[in-house]
Order: structure tokens, then C-alpha cells, then sequence
């Protein structure tokens, strides 16, 4: 397809608006308008994209669908750019199309709180977004009407899902890569809602400085810096909102929560899909006679634990070695609570929490257009904050100790040590 070709078909229709606080006016065809009423895309506006992070800080009340809609944006400025820089695309109207449409609904397999039960045995957010659109005859005749093809949607987004389709795995690596305009949009979009600075891009900037060439995405070389800033802002926000202690500290405590009652067979992991906010918050809250459901409860009201003890990630690390898998946490839970208790008498089990983050990636995938019109690779040091950020990730990594107010840092600390070495 030639880039006039595919301008035409990114241009043509886009008759209706949608008003965003991070990118303006958001043009849309009248059939992907529709998929924003379809009931799957409906539920991403009742979940919070940062979960329980407004305790912390109160702006970041933003949901996945304004999300979403921003990677639609994004994503669209990114087919338009490409557009216009070359007359040899692999574009047809279905791929077009459904690629705007896994834009849109790349989140709808998310359930409240799924970054921070990442470690649970329970399926890939991807994997059910691809289910839900097969499944759902509303959804897939929306994405019908819209000119996309649910099959291709579906594949687009759930990466593991194997295919061989040149098209198909063009857009998977244009939703999910290194300048992606799912990172570019929560970067940005989390940031301004939160009130910080550190995740702010030059978005425009970026985006204009991307070309298809030799069957693949580029950047020009003059904006190599505009991936390191990339990189450092994920390192900052992460630093600064994702893994703060108060935010670690309530997400852990939903984690507990779960992971105790999946456990113990209070819940299946199939409970936990398809729920908004208040579905969630809703099933734990039903059932206050399993006592580690009132970790939820104390999120919903604010009422977070803090971090008394805690010692960079040693992956070699006796304590670490011992935390892993998940499950077995628990028993080092107890450990603690049995030094503690008998000091405590009022400290239950299921308040001895112990939180590992998982790993995070700084790696860069992104090829490097030349004048000549050459590709090439990143040399090794060309991308210094890809090697720092290693350096960084471990730096971040912090296995942390949360109990209740009460409880004082000397013994939490003294206890940690023991169970440590023990």
C-alpha cells in the first residue's frame, strides 16, 4: 500500500470526537465509536489505571479507558507519520483498522489491581482480551462494523498467541516495543495525573521522528535521545509512583489478600476476571469472615501499612531464594509473625506482609534510520542509559517489610534480620 493510500484510510470518516485532558480533540470513525459502548470497553472506565495509588497521591484517579483511547491517539499518529514518509507500507484496510482496534481494546482483559498480581498463577490480561473478542458476538460484529477483523484484533494483542502473518506481527511490535504508544500514553497520562513530572514526553517529537524502511520501524539518529528519555522517565516514574513505598504497601496488601484466599480456596482465579473497581472491592468485602479480606478493606479506607524494614534484592540472596515462588512467602510470613506475636498479641498473621517487586526491563528494540537511508543496529554504548538502567532496576528493587503502624522499627527490623539469617 502506498502512503497516500493509507493517509486516505486514516483520514476518511473520522467524523466523530472525543475529548482528551492529555491530547485534545480524538478522532474517530462512527464504527470505532461504537466499540467504546460495547459493555467490555464500558468497564475500563470503573477501573482506576494506577489501582490503589490515589491514596498517595489523590489526582491519579484516571481509569484504563482514557487510557486506552490515548493509545488509540497515539497509535493512529503513529500510522499517519509512517504514512507519510513512504510508498511502500504493509498496510491493507482490515490491518489498518484492527490495529486501531486492539489500540482501543488492549486493556479490556485487565482487572483491578493486575499489575500488582503479576506473580499469581492466573492468566495474561492479553490472553482474555483475545478470549473476550472470539467469545463476544457484540464485540466482534463492533469490530466488524468498524472494518477490522476480530481474529487479526485479537492476535494483535495477545503476542504469546503464535502467528506468522507479516501484518499481524508489524502492529504487534508497533503496540508492543520500545517508543510503543502504550508506554508513551500511561508514561505521560500517569505523570499528569499524579501531579509529578517525570513521565512527560515529547510525544509529537517522537512520534515525527519514526520512518518504515526495509520492512521495519526506525528512528532517525538525531532523536537517538528521545529513547533514552524514554527509558529514564519509566526509571523515574517507577522511582517516584509505581514502586513508592505507600503504593507498594497497599498493592501488596491486596496481593496478601488474594494470594491467601486463592490458597485457602476462599476464591477461584476466575473471580478475579472480568470485575471493575467496585466488583472487586465488592467480592472481598462480602466476605469479612475470611479474615484477610479486611487487608482490602483497610486499603478502601486508606488505612495502609508501613514499610519498618527492608534490603536491596539479592537474587542469590537466602531470603530471596526462600520468597520464591509466591506461595511459599507465607512461611516466611509466619516466621515473623511468630517472632512478633508474643510482643503483639493484637498483630494478626495475615498483617506480616513481605513484598518483592518483580523485575523490570530497560532493554531497548528500536532500529536507527541513517541520512543514506541505511538501518542499523544501536552499538553497545550508544544507548548508555539501557546498560545504566540495570544498574537501575536493582536500585529500585527493594524486598520490604510492611506491618501495622503499631508495630515498632526496631523490632520489625530485628525480626527481618533474624529471619534472614535463620
Amino acid at each position: 500500500m502506498t502512503g497516500n493510500e493509507a493517509l486516505g484510510i486514516l483520514v476518511k470518516g473520522f467524523t466523530h470526537t472525543v475529548k482528551d485532558p492529555l491530547w485534545g480533540n480524538v478522532p474517530l470513525t462512527e464504527g470505532l465509536r461504537a466499540i467504546l459502548d460495547v459493555k467490555e470497553v464500558e468497564k475500563l472506565g470503573r477501573i482506576k489505571q494506577n489501582g490503589p495509588a490515589f491514596h498517595i497521591y489523590p489526582g491519579a484517579v484516571h481509569t484504563r479507558l482514557s487510557h486506552s483511547i490515548g493509545v488509540y491517539y497515539l497509535g493512529r499518529e503513529m500510522l499517519l507519520s509512517l504514512s507519510a514518509k513512504s510508498d511502500d507500507l504493509p498496510f491493507t484496510v482490515k490491518g489498518v483498522m484492527s490495529f486501531l482496534s486492539a489500540c482501543l481494546l488492549h486493556d479490556i482483559g485487565h482487572f483491578p489491581y493486575a499489575h500488582s498480581l503479576k506473580e499469581l498463577s492466573i492468566r495474561e490480561h492479553e490472553e482474555i482480551a483475545r478470549s473476550l473478542i472470539a467469545e463476544s458476538a457484540e464485540l466482534s460484529q463492533a469490530l466488524e462494523k468498524a472494518g477490522a477483523d476480530p481474529e487479526m484484533t485479537g492476535l494483535i494483542i495477545d503476542t504469546k498467541e503464535k502467528t506468522d502473518e507479516e501484518e499481524t506481527v508489524f502492529y504487534r511490535n508497533m503496540l508492543s516495543g520500545t517508543l510503543d504508544p502504550d508506554k508513551l500514553d500511561y508514561l505521560s497520562r500517569d505523570a499528569f495525573f499524579a501531579g509529578i513530572p517525570y513521565g512527560k514526553q515529547d510525544t509529537s517529537y517522537i512520534i515525527s521522528s519514526l520512518s518504515y524502511t526495509s520492512g521495519t520501524i526506525a528512528i532517525k539518529e538525531d532523536a537517538i535521545s528521545l529513547v533514552e528519555q524514554v527509558l529514564f522517565s519509566k526509571y523515574m516514574m517507577y522511582r517516584n509512583l509505581y514502586w513508592h513505598k505507600g503504593v507498594r504497601s497497599a498493592t501488596a496488601m491486596i496481593k496478601r489478600a488474594v494470594l491467601s484466599a486463592l490458597r485457602d480456596g476462599v476464591i477461584k482465579a476466575d473471580d478475579l476476571y472480568l470485575k471493575d473497581d467496585n466488583g472487586f472491592t465488592s467480592m472481598c468485602l462480602s466476605r469479612l469472615d475470611y479474615a484477610p479480606f479486611h487487608l482490602v478493606e483497610k486499603v478502601e479506607n486508606g488505612e495502609i501499612e508501613e514499610r519498618k524494614a527492608w534490603k536491596p534484592f539479592d537474587e542469590n540472596g537466602k531470603l530471596e531464594r526462600k520468597a520464591f515462588p509466591i506461595t511459599e512467602r507465607y512461611r516466611l510470613e509466619r516466621e515473623i509473625f511468630q517472632i512478633l506475636a508474643p510482643r503483639y498479641p493484637e498483630l494478626e498473621e495475615y498483617e506480616v506482609i513481605i513484598d518483592i517487586p518483580e523485575p523490570i526491563s530497560f532493554e531497548t528494540r528500536i532500529n536507527i534510520a541513517m541520512a543514506d537511508g541505511s538501518i542499523r543496529k544501536p552499538e553497545e554504548d550508544e544507548m548508555l542509559f539501557s546498560k545504566a538502567g540495570t544498574l537501575f532496576s536493582r536500585s529500585l528493587r527493594k524486598v520490604a517489610l510492611y506491618l501495622p503502624s503499631y508495630i515498632t522499627q526496631p523490632d520489625a527490623e530485628e525480626a527481618f534480620q533474624e529471619v534472614q539469617n535463620g
